[in-house]
């Protein structure tokens, strides 16, 4: 026989072997959330994946080429460093994200965010170089390669901090944030930035000497330096620089109009850069017209180093907005394509596989990136299947920058320009949804256009802030306003419909049915209570009676009121001096002996909202009319005996599951016999 030192024994090897494999499991589901390229790389189906995802990610590659170089630009940085952030965001999302079809990588609003940050503190005044010393006539030059190192290394500087954002709210389960930034708030918000990126580029489509603002009214400033520098265009610029307008959205509408039949959308964005490039270098645009071009690309990769930490205090506000937007605009447009294609996506994972794109990568000199909307559309409809296609996207690009990155530098900038203004064409639509808000939804509208409007004269950052900070004010306004309703029954079922809208609900004799589409907290306690008393429309009185006269009399003010009770129950009223033989009491006036409380909308109830409402049971229960709570759930049931509400003449007994067992309860409570329910 076991002695009892052996069974304890046993139980202690039993007891180690499973905290063994519940670790082991733990370790195991943590790297896979952590590395998810390892829950879909061991299974991925060659056969019928790998001929997809090689197109698309050829697709894709040559339309990211001009888009990192033109939305280098925006960012305020060399061309060549649109590159860099075109290839190594999009080799990490390939192991960090759970997106399969998203594009990473340069994105015309983070890019604009960018820029107005890296030319705020790096202005070109601070580069001023005087042609013949201080007293000179002649303009001032400036020290564009100072100036360019010193924006890149805020640029980078910014990503890193981004990057940082990111992954803290990632690993802190912040990936909820994204509610706060509604559908109609980004949108408006995205069509702003279109703006502030199109008057950004007029300079170059122009090819007219403007220098670059940041800050409120920064869009109004550089429209009227355009205006003003207008005499000075680049004739040849302009022409080769609307052609190619012209060209991208007559390519664009064709895609659209003919993607059912055609094969693979018409690349018409690297077929502008190959022959502007061409012509640039036969024609000798730059040496012979003044057209302003790339410049040098270096080829090859530069080797990796730190950020510059110390700016980054006044980076700080400008790292969190981007990293929110960022990961907005990645998360809305990832859940598209999940619930298309029927699988998922974690908001968690995709904040900390932004996180590691842009701070891992800013040690590669790269800038903050997200995913592009247009690039992910060609993405997914030339058949790409899983993060493969990104990454052989992103092996493009590298030919490009290792190899043949040289053969773009005669590349016109006014072609940039216009391959940027075009693909705002998809954002610029985003206006249509003035007129279907107005006429759904008034409220979204006002979030749209206060969106818009602050983003265009404040700015994307104060923008940003000022919308967010609207939309909350919305959020309060409506637990300020809802809906409230008397419910009355449907005949012969156990429903229980709003007496106003349903002709066919029926209220129930004696019996008042309240129902409020809020919780019931500090903020709108009062305003719960009031609405009560106005629906039911009845108040407790203070009543006086004469017991000589047989009236009562209700206490306004400093002013007595006689209410003169009638047979009929009609009350009238008549002014009178007070009487020390009458004796106060609480009386009702009128056939209501139960309220019904839905809590069915409340959600969460707090101290405030839990005194209000025993208050109110204990003042209806003094004029012998008692007061029930239906449909009240059982989480909400714990708070309420948490903030110990059933207590004295308050118990759980008031409390019914449904709106019909209550009414029921109340009926064998006190029965009428005009009842409407059986």
């Amino acid at each position: 026989t076991p002695t009892r030192a052996h069974i304890l024994l046993r139980r202690r090897r039993r007891a180690r072997g499973r905290i063994h494999v519940c670790s082991s499991e733990k370790i195991k589901s943590a790297a896979l959330s952590f590395l998810p390229i390892l829950t879909w790389l061991p299974s991925y189906p060659i056969k019928e994946y790998l001929f997809g995802d090689i197109v698309s990610g050829l697709s894709t590659g040559v339309m990211q080429l001009p888009q990192g170089l033109a939305y280098a630009m925006l960012a305020a940085v060399p061309p060549v460093y649109g590159l860099y952030a075109s290839f190594y965001p999009v080799v990490l999302y390939t192991f960090f994200g759970t997106s399969k079809h998203v594009s990473i990588g340069t994105f015309a609003v983070i890019s604009l965010m960018i820029g107005g940050v890296v030319v705020r503190e790096a202005p070109d005044s601070m580069f001023m170089l005087q042609a013949n010393g201080t007293n000179s006539s002649v303009p001032s030059l400036i020290d564009t390669e100072a100036r360019d190192a010193r924006r890149v290394h805020l640029a980078v500087a910014l990503t890193s901090l981004v990057g940082i954002n990111q992954l803290l709210l990632g690993l802190l389960r912040f990936g909820f944030v994204a509610i706060y930034l509604t559908e109609p708030l980004v949108r408006g918000f995205t069509t702003a930035a279109s703006v502030h990126v199109f008057v950004s580029q007029l300079k170059y489509l122009f090819c007219v000497k403007t220098r670059r603002f940041s800050g409120p009214l920064s869009v109004v400033y550089s429209l009227i330096a355009v205006l003003k520098d207008i005499t000075s265009t680049n004739i040849t610029a302009l022409i080769l620089g609307l052609t190619c307008i012209v060209f991208l959205y007559g390519v664009k509408d064709v895609n659209e109009r003919f993607k059912a039949k055609l094969p693979l959308p018409i690349p018409g964005e690297i077929i502008v850069v190959i022959v502007s490039t061409g012509v640039s270098y036969g024609m000798s645009l730059f040496e012979n017209y003044q057209v302003d071009i790339v410049g040098t690309i270096p080829s090859g990769l530069l080797l990796p180093a730190a950020p510059d930490f110390s700016v980054l205090p006044n980076l700080v506000t400008d790292s969190i907005a981007i990293a929110i937007v960022g990961f907005s605009m990645d998360i809305s447009l990832a859940k598209i394509f999940a619930l298309k294609y029927g699988y998922s996506v974690d908001g968690n994972q995709e904040l900390i596989a932004l996180g590691l794109c842009n701070f891992i990568g800013s040690f590669f000199h790269t800038f903050a990136v997200t995913c592009s909307m247009s690039r992910s559309l060609v993405q997914e409809s030339t058949g790409g299947k899983t993060q493969i296609a990104g990454f052989l996207a992103s092996l493009v690009v590298l030919l490009v920058v290792v190899a043949i990155g040289f053969i773009f530098q005669p590349l016109p900038q006014t072609v940039l320009a216009a391959i940027i203004m075009v693909n705002l064409v998809g954002m610029f639509k985003q206006m249509r949804d003035i007129p279907l808000l107005w006429k759904t939804s008034k409220l979204e509208l006002a979030i749209w256009l206060v969106a818009f409007v602050s983003s265009v004269l404040l700015g994307l950052d104060y923008g940003l802030l000022v919308s967010i900070g609207f939309a909350i004010v919305t959020v309060i306004y409506r637990t300020q306003s809802p809906k409230s309703m008397i419910l009355g029954h449907i005949p012969n079922t156990g429903m229980y419909c709003d007496v106003d809208e349903y002709q066919e609900s029926i209220e129930c004799t004696g019996i008042k049915i309240f129902h409020l589409n809020a919780s019931i907290y500090f903020a709108n306690s009062d305003l719960y209570i009031n609405t009560l008393k106005q629906k039911v429309r009845y108040d407790v009185l203070y009543l006086t009676l004469s017991m000589e006269k047989g009236m009562a009399h209700e206490l306004v003010g400093g002013s007595q009121v006689l209410l003169d009770v009638q047979g009929n129950g009609q009350v009238t009223e008549s002014q009178t001096e007070s009487d020390s033989e009458e004796t106060h009491f609480l009386r009702t006036l009128c056939a209501v002996h139960s309220i019904i409380l839905d809590f069915t909308p409340v959600n969460f109830i707090d101290s405030v909202g839990a005194k209000a409402i025993k208050s109110v049971i204990k003042e209806y229960a003094a004029v012998d009319v008692h007061v029930f709570i239906a449909g009240c759930s059982r989480t909400l049931l714990d708070e309420l005996r948490t903030l110990l509400f059933f207590s004295g003449p308050v118990t759980p007994d008031i409390v019914f599951p449904t709106v019909h067992d209550a009414v029921l309860h109340c009926q064998h409570r006190r029965p009428r016999p005009s009842s409407t329910v059986v």
